[in-house]
Order: structure tokens, then C-alpha cells, then sequence
């Protein structure tokens, strides 16, 4: 099995994505309420926040499902198609979520994020 790293990668950011959009999805007045103390001193984010979730777990969710099937797609056939595009929404998501934590100054969830960010990475060049 020549994709095993590709393959665990893909499992690593699917299990990440989903059980995040999971937790949007059935903790959603939590997160808000959460959310808007935490971005209470933004000017962009402090009045969006549900906005800017329901975005969020429309990347996850799209990420989630992607990784997953590229997952699945690469050990059954080899192919990478699915895979790379997971690989590069992990990227997207990860960035507007970096965003969010850089704009509520909060360095160590953005340190945090960062961590994420090298195995999506390494995903997208893997299965470039």
C-alpha cells in the first residue's frame, strides 16, 4: 500500500471536521453564545457571528464529507481526486478559521490552528 500516510492524513482531517461540524451542529446556541464573547471586541465578527458559523460548518461539513470519500476513493481505486480537493478545503477551512482567531487576538488558539494546518498541507502535496 503505497498511500498509507495520504490515507491516515485523510482519516485525521475527516475524524477533525466532522466532529467539529457535528458539535456545530447539536451544541449550535452554545457555540453562539461562546462564540459572541469571544469575538466581542472584533468590529467584523462581533454582530456575525451566526453568520460566520453557519459558514464555518458549511466548510467543515464540505471538508468533512470530501476527506472522508477521498479516503475511500484512494484505497479502493487509488485515485486521489476527492482526496486532494479535501486536502485543499482542510486548507481553506483552517485559513478562515485562523482568521477568525487572529481577529480576536486569541494567539494560542491561532498557534493551535496552525498545528492543523501542516497535515493539510502536506495532503494537498501528497495528493497533487
Amino acid at each position: 500500500m503505497n498511500n498509507t500516510a495520504s490515507i491516515l492524513v485523510l482519516i485525521f482531517l475527516a475524524v477533525t471536521f466532522i466532529q467539529s461540524a457535528y458539535d456545530k451542529v447539536f451544541a449550535w446556541q452554545g457555540n453562539i453564545d461562546w462564540l459572541k464573547g469571544h469575538f466581542a471586541n472584533t468590529s467584523l465578527l462581533k454582530n456575525n457571528v451566526p453568520i460566520a458559523l453557519g459558514i464555518i460548518l458549511f466548510l467543515e461539513l464540505i471538508t468533512g464529507v470530501l476527506t472522508l470519500v477521498g479516503c475511500v476513493e484512494l484505497m479502493v481505486n487509488g485515485g486521489r481526486v476527492f482526496g486532494y480537493y479535501g486536502a485543499v478545503c482542510s486548507c481553506i477551512t483552517l485559513i478562515f478559521l485562523l482568521l477568525g482567531q487572529r481577529l480576536a487576538k486569541d494567539y494560542d488558539g491561532a498557534r493551535t490552528i496552525a498545528i492543523y494546518f501542516v497535515p493539510a498541507v502536506l495532503a494537498v502535496f501528497w495528493l497533487n
